[in-house]
Order: structure tokens, then C-alpha cells, then sequence
């Protein structure tokens, strides 16, 4: 049974059999309700009490990328709230291979609650979505990160005590990462930089959409390629890793041109001593961060990765009928 704090926040959700597409689908009392019933789950967590929300339903995990923290935290999350996980990796499930993704959906949704998928396309989150009758939650596609979003807010709100107001600054590839942290903070009314290279700027259209939303919240989104001046006065530097799932080939190109973009100490030292260092992981030492920053008393990059699993439980929780 729920705590009455979860209870609490749980009746200030409405979102019921809603997908979890993307962060700027949700309003700002929405996003930040989830982060309300994420801390609550949290604290529930530590306490040893277990919240077993959704007892008797399953979700489907479909995993057409791989990953260490998207599983465990899902996996974990979907035994720690009373469901039964069901994990299907890309040799399980070929998505508009073999059969149609209105198939796929429709089938699906006869058999689970949810469906979590970890994808390339964005399309195939979205396809998933409309044919289907239950919700579907992205967890990670090429264009959008929402989850890593949702679980980096909580993680400011804890070590920087608010949202509203905060510096985050975005340092390296204007990738699906930093299309969900402009998201998010345009919800919860952050002032978010993304730094990036000539050629290597974020998708235009999701950034002008975010910046749309945070007219709403008095957030602002900015654009610039001058990393040591936007790090001034920053809470938050961000960075995540300069060759994605699928780039390989591209490795020694954007190692060239984003080496300017990696975050030192001397870059810490720049924004002051009031800075938070997070990494969405896996970190890749020497490149976008050094080993000296992602293990200094700066760095909040574990207690980030930890609260993947008290984000996306809040969602489940929230979304699951």
C-alpha cells in the first residue's frame, strides 16, 4: 500500500495510460509532480519500504540498443513496484521486421501494461505509441533521452536545493541528451547553455520548441560555441560522450573537432566552487571528462545514474493503469 506522501502525489498526477515520449510533452506541473513522487519513492526506497504500486501488471522491455544502467534501473524498478519485466532484445524482436510495428503494438498490448523501448528511431517510439493501447515509454532514441532528462532534474534539485534559476551548462555533442535536458529545464524554469562545435549544434526544430516552452517558466535555452565564458557562475556542467551508439566510425573525427569541449579541472575551476559535475554515462576518460573530475568531490555523476531507477519508477507508477 502507498505511503501517504506517495499517495499524495500520486492524486496530483493525471496522467494515466498517457506514453512517455518525450519531456516537452508533459506540462511543467506534470514534470514537476514526477519529481515529487520520484523523491517520495526514493525516500520509501531507502527506508525499506516497499511501495508495490503495480502489483499484478507487467512491462515489456524491448532493447534494440544495448545498455548497463536503462536495464538494471528499469528491470529493478518494474520488481521494486510489484510488476513482472519482461526483457526483449533485438534478436527477441525485429521492429518492422518481419512484422509491422501496428502489429507488434496491437499484439503487445494483449499480453503486458507498458511497453519501455530503447531504439534508434524516434518514428518507432511514436508508431509504438499510436497503434497500441497502453503507454509506452522511450528510453532512449537518437533524437530524445527523457528518462536521462527527468532522473538529471531530480538529481540538481537534490544537490542544488531548486530548479528555477539554475545554470546548467551543456558541454560537447548537441546530442539526444541535450535534447532532453533543454526540454526539461525549459519545464522547471532552468537556464540551460548547450556548448557545442560548428557542425555538432542540436536539432534545430526540438530547440526552438524548448525555447518556446520556457517562455512559460521563465527558463531560457541559448545556443554558443564559447564553452569558458558560458561556464561562468554555472551550478551545473554537463557533458556526455563525444561518439554515440552507432558513430564509431565517426570516433577520431569528433574526437578533433570536440576536443575543446572536454571537461577539466581547469574548466571546473572556471565555473567556481558552487559547480555540480554530471555525466550521463559511460564516461570515456581523457575525451569529453577527465578521470580527476568524474571522481572529485564536484561530480554528482553516481547519485545521477542512481536516481534513473527513482525517475523512471515515478513515470511507471504514473503512466500504469
Amino acid at each position: 500500500m502507498a505511503s501517504q506522501p506517495i499517495q499524495a502525489c500520486m492524486s496530483e498526477l493525471d496522467i494515466t495510460g498517457r506514453s512517455f515520449l518525450t519531456i516537452h510533452d508533459f506540462g511543467p506541473a506534470e514534470v514537476l509532480a514526477l519529481l515529487d513522487l520520484a523523491a517520495e519513492l526514493k525516500s520509501a526506497q531507502k527506508a525499506r519500504e516497499p511501495q508495490r504500486l503495480l502489483e499484478g501488471r507487467a512491462v515489456a522491455m524491448i532493447f534494440m540498443k544495448t545498455s548497463t544502467r536503462t536495464r538494471m534501473s528499469f528491470e529493478v524498478g518494474i520488481e521494486q513496484l510489484g510488476a513482472q519485466p519482461m526483457f526483449l532484445s533485438a534478436n527477441d524482436i525485429q521492429l518492422r521486421v518481419g512484422e509491422t510495428i501496428k502489429d507488434t503494438a496491437n499484439v503487445m498490448s494483449r499480453y503486458v501494461d507498458c511497453i519501455m523501448i530503447r531504439t534508434f528511431a524516434q518514428k518507432d517510439v511514436e508508431d509504438l505509441a499510436e497503434y497500441g493501447q497502453i503507454p509506452v515509454i522511450n528510453g532512449l532514441t537518437d533524437d530524445h533521452h527523457p528518462c536521462q532528462g527527468m532522473a538529471d532534474v531530480l538529481t540538481i534539485r537534490e544537490h542544488v536545493g531548486r530548479l528555477e534559476g539554475v545554470k546548467l551548462v551543456y558541454s560537447g555533442d548537441g546530442n539526444n541528451v541535450a535534447h532532453s535536458l533543454a526540454e526539461a529545464g525549459a519545464k522547471t524554469g532552468m537556464h540551460v547553455v548547450i556548448c557545442t562545435p560548428e557542425g555538432y549544434a542540436p536539432n534545430a526544430a526540438i530547440i526552438a520548441r524548448a525555447q518556446a516552452d520556457a517562455a512559460a517558466t521563465g527558463a531560457t535555452v541559448e545556443l554558443t560555441s564559447d564553452l569558458k565564458t558560458a561556464v561562468q557562475g554555472a551550478d551545473v556542467i554537463y557533458t556526455d560522450t563525444f561518439t554515440s551508439m552507432g558513430q564509431e566510425a565517426e570516433h577520431d573525427v569528433r574526437l578533433g573537432a570536440l576536443r575543446d569541449y572536454q571537461v577539466s579541472m581547469d574548466l571546473v575551476r572556471l565555473a567556481g566552487p558552487q559547480v555540480k559535475v554530471m555525466h550521463c554515462l559511460p564516461a570515456h576518460w581523457g575525451e569529453e571528462i577527465t578521470e580527476e573530475v568524474l571522481y572529485s568531490p564536484y561530480s554528482v555523476v553516481f547519485d545521477q545514474a542512481e536516481n534513473r531507477l527513482h525517475a523512471q519508477k515515478a513515470i511507471m507508477a504514473a503512466v500504469i493503469a
